[in-house]
């Protein structure tokens, strides 16, 4: 628990000073971009990174993804080739996260890469988590803040609800627009699919001009999401329900009669941006039993089905 008592910074030049003077420090700063709040610390300090496993409560062979204010800065931590050179100039900034060979002189915790030869890299498209990545110039550590395997946070309240007295603060920067974590493959020899996210595989299939490759074990997680039981809700979770049964409640999509609805139109854009809100929303409400309305399982729905599935998932 953090002794001092946690600070809420506007997303302005002086908020931003003391977010970026905290991080410089190797304190926690939880702050937001386009997919959700990111609980940040100096990639290159293992006490601060050491920090987030703490306040999360993270398992130490997930690795973390640094977000960075620019490709230039990218490729100095990271070995880029033509496939990644291809992918970072198409989606970033944006909800892309590429995990590439980690370069032999990069000044990099190893507790961000939990003892492998790669990184995984992003550029966020939002303001705020841009003009604090320019003003502290370095590489931040950042996943979603939220205690491990819980429901990731889109709004910085949630943050103030799950980790409020084990970081030191948060830049409020409003609702997350995306409200999905950031789609991550590894470019190796052939691109591979490591989590889908905020950019459809289609979208990513489509500039590379080939398929990805789509195989993972969630036992050896190479990359940030990989766990089987993870972004889970109080609540024992059903997926593909056509109705609730008597002791659960239903988390809808499209035109049903339900407690909560992702998108009462069946949108997936919307399904994606709420699906968070709703799943905290349920734990508000003290769910017990959760039955999740049948979801598409193409573009955005792909991402969501897979936080769901983990959701729904055995509990270690």
């Amino acid at each position: 628990m953090n002794p001092e008592p946690l600070r809420i910074l506007a997303p302005d030049a002086a908020g931003l000073s003391d977010a970026s003077a905290i991080l410089q420090a190797g304190g926690l700063v939880s702050f937001p971009t386009e997919t959700v709040y990111g609980l940040g610390a100096d990639a290159r300090n293992d006490t601060a990174v050491a920090g987030i496993y703490a306040a999360k409560g993270r398992p130490s062979f997930n690795p973390l993804i640094v977000h960075l204010p620019d490709q230039q800065m990218a490729e100095r931590y990271c070995v880029f080739n033509d496939d990644a050179r291809r992918l970072a100039g198409a989606f970033w900034p944006g909800a892309l996260t590429l995990v590439l060979p980690l370069k032999a002189d990069a000044v990099v915790s190893r507790l961000v890469t939990a003892g492998l030869d790669t990184l995984a890299v992003r550029v966020p498209d939002h303001k705020v988590a841009r003009a604090l990545l320019e003003a502290f110039n370095g590489p931040v550590a950042a996943p979603s803040a939220n205690p491990s395997g819980r429901v990731s946070p889109t709004k910085a309240a949630h943050v103030v609800a799950g980790l409020g007295d084990a970081i030191d603060a948060i830049v409020d920067g409003g609702d997350c627009p995306v409200g999905l974590e950031s789609t991550i493959v590894a470019c190796g020899d052939a691109p591979r699919l490591l989590r889908a996210g905020g950019i459809p595989a289609e979208a990513i299939e489509a500039c590379l001009g080939a398929p990805l490759v789509r195989s993972a074990d969630p036992a050896l997680p190479v990359a940030p999401g990989q766990l089987a039981s993870h972004y889970a809700p109080q609540g024992k979770v059903r997926l593909n329900a056509p109705y609730a049964k008597e002791d659960e409640v239903l988390l809808g999509f499209g035109p049903v009669d339900a407690a909560l609805n992702l998108s009462p139109s069946g949108d997936l854009v919307e399904a994606a941006a709420r699906l968070f809100a709703c799943l905290h929303e349920l734990d508000r409400m003290g769910a017990k039993s959760i039955a999740v309305s049948p979801i598409p399982d193409h573009g955005l729905g792909a991402a969501i089905n897979d936080r769901l599935r983990r959701a729904a998932a055995p509990r270690p």
